[in-house]
C-alpha cells in the first residue's frame, strides 16, 4: 500500500484507536524506526512531495536512535495521492488564514 493509505485498523473504538496511534507514535519517536521501516509524522516540510517549505505536514519519516527524523524520499505517488495531498495542503492553508484572522 502507498504511504498515504496507512491507518489504524481493527475494531477499536475511535478513542481507543486514537490512544493506540498516540502510543505507537511516541514509541517510534522514542525508540526510532526499525531499519527499512518508516512512520508518518507531522513535521516542517523541507519541500518534499511538493509541499512548500516550512508547512507542518504529515510525511513518511525514519527516526534514528538519537530521535532525529528524516523525510523518506522517493515513495510512489500516483495522481490520486498528489490530488489528495494538494487538497490537504489547501485545507491547512485555509485553516491557517482563518486562525490568523481571530
Amino acid at each position: 500500500k502507498q504511504w498515504y493509505q496507512r491507518r489504524v485498523r481493527g475494531g477499536l473504538s475511535s478513542a481507543m484507536s486514537a490512544a493506540k496511534a498516540i502510543g505507537d507514535h511516541i514509541h517510534d519517536w522514542w525508540f526510532g524506526t526499525q531499519p527499512g521501516q518508516w512512520t508518518s509524522m507531522g513535521v516542517a516540510s523541507d519541500g518534499s512531495y511538493n509541499i512548500p517549505e516550512g508547512v507542518i505536514y504529515s510525511f513518511p519519516v525514519t527516526i534514528d536512535s538519537d530521535r532525529n527524523w528524516k523525510v523518506v524520499q522517493g515513495l510512489a505517488q500516483d495522481d490520486f495521492a498528489t490530488e489528495k495531498m494538494k487538497l490537504t495542503y489547501d485545507e491547512l492553508l485555509e485553516e491557517a488564514t482563518a486562525a490568523a484572522s481571530l
